[in-house]
């Protein structure tokens, strides 16, 4: 619902939600945000007049602040942070899925945020986590930007040319698409009228 509404509003809303959607899912609130960045980066490959580069830019800007956002509230609250999302949102921050990201943090740190950004789990819970661990803010912050901008930048870029290769492709051989489509009906037709012919 939210990617069919998005086609329907200007360029400049696109890029607010998408900076907001991904900004508020790297809080630690699981919302859709590679499927909105994903929908948008489509857009742009359509020429819906929607910027790829924009596109990336808020994506990334809203990763950036939303875990650092992140980070500030589970310096602040802490393992109460998770309880309460716990009871919340049991199938996103059951005991079991918190374990398994902090043993990825306890092991390896900073790159766990950096690689974090790319898996659904990890990004949800990345600034809550680092701060709770202990994890100095200026250490997750190179490792977040550098992770926000590498999978916003990349995802973007990814599914454009994707798009606009895909776009290019059908329209210099859907002629040749046709004919296949064409031949494949004739060809189940007589297929059918053997089979029901007598022997």
């Amino acid at each position: 619902m939210l990617t069919q509404w998005l086609q329907t509003v200007p360029p400049l809303l696109v890029y607010v939600v998408v900076g907001l959607v991904v900004g508020i899912e790297s809080v630690g609130i699981p919302l859709p945000g590679e499927i909105v960045l994903v929908t948008a980066a489509l857009m742009a490959s359509h020429h819906d007049g929607v910027s790829p580069v924009l596109v990336g830019v808020c994506a990334s800007a809203g990763a950036i602040i939303g875990d650092s956002t992140g980070y500030a509230l589970g310096k602040r609250f802490g393992p109460r942070l998770f309880g309460w999302a716990g009871e919340r949102f049991p199938r996103h921050f059951g005991e079991d899925r918190i374990g398994r990201a902090q043993a990825l943090f306890d092991r390896y740190g900073a790159w766990a945020v950096f690689f974090g950004r790319f898996v659904a789990l990890l990004r949800i819970l990345s600034g809550p986590l680092a701060a709770t661990m202990g994890m100095h803010y200026g250490k997750f912050l190179l490792a977040n930007a550098a992770g926000g901008i590498a999978w916003a930048g990349g995802t973007t870029a990814a599914v454009y040319f994707v798009g606009e290769a895909a776009e290019h492709y059908l329209a210099e051989f859907s002629w040749i698409a046709l004919l296949v489509v064409v031949l494949a009906v004739i060809g189940f037709s007589v297929r059918a009228r053997l089979r029901r012919s007598p022997r």
